[in-house]
Order: C-alpha cells, then sequence, then structure tokens
C-alpha cells in the first residue's frame, strides 16, 4: 500500500518480508553529519527539533547492536547471507571495514573495546583478551556514555562471552552472559525486545569466531559457511521480533550488525596489496540500517593502486640549459678499492631512443677513466666502470618509478645490479680503485652524446655497506627510508629531491653535503601509480569505509547525544540518504 502526499512529497509504505510490519516514519531529514576528534561533534538532531512540525522526532529514538564475532566481511558477501542481504537494501553498509587500522595483534577483546568506546587500542589500553592494562575508565563505553547522558534509557547487553560482559557491559540495566550459548543470547535479546521500555540492546554472539578458529575463515569452507548461515537466522529472528513490538509505530530504531573482526586466511598470491585491507584477520562488516534508509553500499578504496605522488626537478637533455645537480670536487663519495657501499635511486623514464644519457655518475667522462655511470640504453638502464665492465639492467621506459640499485661489495669483489628489488647481473671486481676529483652528478654529462633523455629522479642514498639480497628486496617498495631500515646508520648521503625551490638539495640525515642546482631547474609535481612501490598511505585512507571505531559515534548521533572532543573519539558518521524524502 502506498499513500501520496504531494504537498511534502513524502511516500509511506509498509515494507514486506523479512521486516514485516515496519512502517516507514514521516518527513524528517537526520544529518549525521562527518565527526572530528579535534573538536566537538555537531549534533543535528537538536537542530532538526526547532522546525520539526510533522512530529518526526517525537518518535523514540532507539538501537539494537548486534556484534558477530570472526565473520569477515568479504566472505559475508560471498556466501550471501538471504536475512543480511535484505538488510542491507535498507543501509549504509560496507563488507571492507578494518578492526584495527594502526598495526597487527588483533584480539577479541581489543576488537571488541574499538566498537565500544569509539577509540583505538593505543587509547583504550586493550590489546589481549584479559583486558589487562586496559583505561576503560578513561574511555568508557557507550553503554556508561548513554547511561550517564540519558539515565532514563534503559540499557541491555546479552553476550556470549563472559569476558564481554564483565569487562565492558558492566554499566547496562541489565547484563547477562551465555558462555558460548548464542542460541541463549538470541532468546534474551528476543525477549528484551518485548519490553515496551527496551531502548538500547545489544547482542553478542560468538559461535561464528569458534568455527572459524577451529576450521577456518574461508568463504568456502562448509562448517564455516553453516555457521555464517545459522547467525544469519537468528539476525533474521531479532528483526521480525523488533517489528513486531507493539509500540514499533512510535519508535525510529537504528540497528548495527558488526563483526569485530575477521580470521587469518591463506594469502592471495595475484594479490599486489600490502596494505591493513589486504589482512583477513582485520577484515570485518558494518551495516547501519533504518527502514528508511536508501541502501549505500561503501566500497574500498582500490588499495592495489596507490599513486607515488610528489615533485621532482625534470633533467631533460634536449634544453639549451640543461639541469646539472652536483656536489663539485667531493671525495665523500669516492668507493676506493675493493669499498664496500650500495647506492639507490628512483627514476621514471618514458624514452627509448636515448644515446646512452648518463643519469647519475661520480666520473669526469661517462665511458672512461676511474668511477662510474649509471645511464639510458634502448629503454633500459646500464651501470660502466672501471672495476667491473659494463652491466645492463632491465628496461625502464614505461613511464612508471623503478628503484634501481647498485651494490659495490668490495669483500666478495662483487658488482650487482638490481631493479625493483630483484638481480638483474653480478661482475667480478677487479683490483682498480673508483677515486677520482669528479664531481657526484645527476644529469647531463658533456660530450657523450646524450641528447635524447628526459627523466625524474627522487630518493637517492649512499650506503657505506654492501646490501644483502635480503635488505634490497625488502625495502624495493618503498619510496623512502626510516630508521626502521638495519642499515639506516650506515647511510653516508640521503637526499629526497624533493626540495622543490631554490638552488639546493638538502642531505636529509646531516652526514652528508647538499646537492647544488646549475642550469634551468624545471620542477614538476606527480602523481603515478608505479606497480613496483608502495607509497606509505595517508591514514585517511582506511577511514574511507565504516570502521568498528565508527559505530560509537553514530549510536550517539542517533540518539541526539552531543559528542565533545574531550572525549577522544576516533571515529566519524555516515550520512544516510532517506528514501521517502524526495528534493
Amino acid at each position: 500500500m502506498i499513500k501520496s502526499n504531494k504537498m511534502n512529497k513524502i511516500k509511506t509504505y509498509t515494507h514486506k518480508g523479512i521486516l514485516t510490519g515496519m512502517l516507514s516514519s514521516a518527513a524528517m531529514i537526520l544529518l549525521l553529519m562527518m565527526g572530528s576528534c579535534n573538536k566537538d561533534f555537531p549534533n543535528k538532531l537538536k537542530e532538526n527539533l526547532k522546525n520539526d512540525t510533522l512530529g518526526v522526532n517525537s518518535k523514540t529514538r532507539k538501537v539494537l547492536y548486534i556484534i558477530v564475532d570472526g565473520l569477515r566481511g568479504r566472505a559475508l558477501k560471498e556466501i550471501n547471507a538471504p536475512n543480511i542481504s535484505e538488510i542491507i537494501k535498507k543501509s549504509i553498509y560496507a563488507y571492507d571495514g578494518l578492526s584495527d587500522i594502526d598495526g597487527t595483534g588483533v584480539t577479541n577483546a581489543g576488537a571488541w573495546t574499538n566498537m565500544l568506546t569509539g577509540v583505538k587500542r593505543g587509547q583504550h589500553g586493550v590489546v589481549s583478551d584479559d583486558f589487562a592494562g586496559n583505561k576503560l575508565n578513561q574511555y568508557p563505553t557507550v553503554i556508561t556514555r548513554l547511561k550517564q547522558q540519558l539515565p532514563e534509557l534503559r540499557t541491555a547487553s546479552f553476550s556470549a562471552s563472559g569476558a564481554f560482559g564483565a569487562n565492558l557491559a558492566t554499566a547496562a540495566t541489565e547484563n547477562k552472559s551465555f558462555e558460548g550459548d548464542d542460541v541463549a543470547v538470541k532468546t534474551a535479546a528476543k525477549a528484551e525486545l518485548e519490553r515496551i521500555d527496551a531502548g538500547f540492546v545489544l547482542a553478542q554472539f560468538h559461535g561464528v569466531e569458534t568455527t572459524g578458529k577451529t576450521s577456518g575463515y574461508e568463504s568456502t569452507t562448509p562448517d564455516y559457511i553453516n555457521a555464517v548461515l545459522k547467525m544469519d537466522v537468528y539476525i533474521g529472528e531479532l528483526m521480525n521480533a523488533l517489528a513486531k513490538r507493539k509500540s514499533f509505530a512510535t519508535e525510529n530504531w537504528l540497528v548495527v550488525i558488526a563483526s569485530n573482526k575477521g580470521g587469518a586466511i591463506a594469502a592471495d598470491p595475484n594479490s599486489t596489496d600490502v596494505t591493513p585491507y589486504a589482512d583477513g584477520l582485520r577484515n570485518n562488516f558494518v551495516i547501519f540500517y533504518n527502514p528508511r534508509f536508501n541502501s549505500q553500499f561503501v566500497p574500498k578504496p582500490d588499495s592495489e593502486k596507490i599513486p607515488y605522488s610528489g615533485s621532482s626537478i625534470r633533467f631533460d637533455y634536449t634544453s639549451s640549459t640543461r639541469t646539472v645537480a652536483s656536489i663539485p670536487n667531493s671525495t665523500s663519495y669516492n668507493f676506493g678499492i675493493f669499498g664496500n657501499y650500495t647506492v639507490e635511486i628512483l627514476l621514471k623514464s618514458n624514452t627509448s631512443s636515448e644515446i646512452y644519457p648518463t643519469f647519475l655518475s661520480k666520473r669526469t667522462i661517462g665511458f672512461s677513466g676511474e668511477g662510474w655511470n649509471m645511464f639510458l640504453e634502448g629503454g633500459a638502464w646500464t651501470l660502466n666502470t672501471n672495476v667491473s665492465g659494463q652491466m645492463k639492467g632491465r628496461a625502464i621506459n614505461d613511464g612508471k618509478w623503478h628503484k634501481l640499485t647498485i651494490v659495490f661489495d668490495g669483500t666478495n669483489k662483487k658488482v650487482r645490479g638490481y631493479t625493483d628489488g630483484k638481480l638483474d647481473n653480478e661482475l667480478v671486481m677487479n683490483g682498480n680503485t673508483l677515486d677520482n676529483t669528479a664531481p657526484l652528478r645527476l644529469g647531463y654529462i658533456g660530450n657523450d652524446g646524450n641528447q635524447n633523455a628526459s627523466v625524474l629522479m627522487n630518493e637517492l642514498k649512499i650506503f657505506h655497506v654492501a646490501l644483502t639480497a635480503a635488505e634490497i628486496s625488502a625495502y624495493s617498495c618503498k619510496t623512502d627510508i626510516k630508521a626502521d631500515h638495519p642499515q639506516y646508520n650506515n647511510l653516508i648521503g640521503y637526499w629526497p629531491l624533493q626540495d622543490g625551490f631554490g638552488n639546493v638539495l638538502k642531505e636529509a640525515t646531516g652526514k652528508g653535503v647538499d646537492f647544488r642546482l646549475g642550469g634551468t631547474v624545471p620542477w614538476e609535481t606527480f602523481s603515478v601509480v608505479s606497480p613496483a612501490l608502495c607509497p606509505d598511505i595517508n591514514a585517511s585512507f582506511f577511514t574511507m569505509v565504516p570502521n568498528n571505531i565508527d559505530i560509537p559515534i553514530e549510536i550517539y548521533h542517533w540518539m541526539g547525544v552531543s559528542v565533545p572532543s574531550s572525549w577522544g573519539l576516533g571515529g566519524k558518521s555516515w550520512d544516510p540518504t532517506y528514501s521517502d524524502i524526495k528534493s
């Protein structure tokens, strides 16, 4: 049955199926504004009350919160549980939520605490399942906060894990735990939903986690599939119990359904995702349901295509005033006889008709005398030295960034070249010296016929040690270097080459010498997806889908509770769109 109200452009309807009996509310736009932990969250509910001529806000706001332990979000999507599939038609939802953004070591207790406090484990301190060292007195749960802000609100928690009830639900009006018994949790929650004064109802289920721990968390494992489908039946029963409430027509319920965490699964050999989104243990799902919500699926960002962004000088060899960066007469970067040194640089090129243009060198003339130079030839890079002859690397003329590494291993008398962490070649080192008075130089060397190149260069590093193959491979995709690198203390020069101003390229460790720029200096910005690189990602990248710590702020906003910055919440709220509001 559909009735039309032309004046207000509002439709009311009866939705049949698993949510039979749920009647839509009259018109109201609830703005769940994006929050920030740096300032008080605005409470738009109070603003809407001022102009509530239709009496929508007079409906009592309530919450049903269902926690499912151990259900991976992507597994839920693949299993396609029927009741949840119906629920998401009226929900904001995500299958790629994160139980934890900042680190590893996800536990059930830590994930529950994220979901109940709205802060990360670095704040609440719960890192083990015994809740040792917790700071719940500083960061109370949503149950505690609601009791403080809405003392007349009845809150009830029913949990299948005793530790949950004993640590996170003690402030509830009614708090019962049924260790390992999901059926008892369901039954108690259904009975609570029959109470006229039910206001905040929480049900925590543990059966899927128990099965996953024993049989695995794969969406193709029969036992895991059956556990998920059984849980889906319980959720359907709770939703039907909600719909049958005698007072439902005068109430406005937000239903939150979320998993605390996922579970470890076999790595996908075809995936290049190295972010937390690829971690099955941290993969959860989050659903915010109301019968008036439009369906809004929130996909994860493409974590396999993170652009490397920044600025660089374009070293253009066709220019009449070619850019060159150099450290003149620098004996600091002489490598001697059988010295142990490593040179790394990021380079981006898309030219293939080069006439041997040198791009990095410590040599007076590109192809003779003491020293070394790295140059381009037919789309590939090549190393020439007076201690090992010439070594060709791989093709790099694809317009992507690549990390090039040369190792002078005097201990083993070898010279090695690597592209993106993979060994290209190895030559025997003779007893010549690499010492000279030539500048360490980026760019053009005169009289070498190099007129066709155009390259960008960043992240030049020189180590006073021969890096091992394992070290080179382990850090091959990194776009900078940090103190956790095993050979960080052996750096004798590190130039990010992204200064972007003046005629100096600063050395970053304080151990080396600055480059001086000559010629025209054409700076340009870039943002390129380069499969060989794994740039650091800003933390905001992991807040682009609903996460566990977002749930409390969503509940507070729904219940009309203003959130001061002093609470230190780390989540944000999500804006619904409404099926019965026409613009």
